[in-house]
């Protein structure tokens, strides 16, 4: 018989997911982190520590309120990371029904309400 946890494609979320329409942080189970982020009314995140980008990967760079995420001199480029990329703050919003991925250690919504996606 199959392990329940390789019945699921952990890398698309299907390791369980969380709803939240307060300013309360969300964090993911332990080794785990938030992979899709579903927005369900339109969401700001707190400026500090609201969208808190997962950093134990230094391959990869994700978008979050502690960093610019691929932020380097458009052709300082690298094959790691990009340029031109921005840090997310208070002022910018995400609306209903749209759907961001990344890696994210904790969610902490300013406004709005969202469904975040579990995955390894």
């Amino acid at each position: 018989m199959a392990n329940v946890n390789d019945l699921y494609n952990k890398s698309f979320g299907q390791m369980g997911s969380v709803f939240s329409d307060s300013t309360d942080p969300c964090t993911p189970p332990s080794n785990k982190v938030f992979i899709a982020i579903t927005f369900l009314s339109t969401t700001t995140f707190d400026s500090s520590g609201g969208l808190k980008a997962d950093t134990s990967n230094d391959a990869l760079e994700f978008i979050g309120t502690e960093a610019a995420a691929h932020d380097l001199s458009v052709g300082s480029e690298t094959n790691v990371s990009g340029g031109g990329g921005a840090q997310i703050d208070v002022n910018n919003s995400f609306t209903r029904g749209m759907t961001i991925y990344g890696r994210w250690t904790e969610i902490d919504a300013a406004s709005g309400s969202y469904i975040a996606y579990i995955g390894d």
